[in-house]
């Protein structure tokens, strides 16, 4: 873990800040005593919110009893194929 004073943290704030993304956690000291740890967020990108996702009790109840139902795109394509009546 990379150590710098306040005072070098005051002087170059937006290059810290880009190497504590690069680096890791990076220590702010004033004489000598750690006083924060800065530290990059992680990227909400990287996780996929799916994966956390819970199955409710009632759907997990139904499954396996479901039927595969109708599928929508052939419903749409009966009715269009339908002469309509004006």
């Amino acid at each position: 873990m990379k150590t710098i004073s306040i005072r070098e943290l005051h002087a170059r704030t937006g290059a810290w800040v880009r190497k504590a993304v690069e680096l890791g956690a990076i220590t702010v000291t004033e004489r000598g005593k750690p006083l924060v740890r800065l530290e990059a967020v992680p990227d909400a990108r990287s996780t996929n919110p799916f994966r956390a996702r819970r199955v409710r009790p009632g759907y997990a109840r139904l499954r396996g009893k479901l039927g595969r139902g109708t599928d929508s795109t052939a419903m749409i394509a009966e009715d269009r194929e339908r002469p309509s009546r004006a």
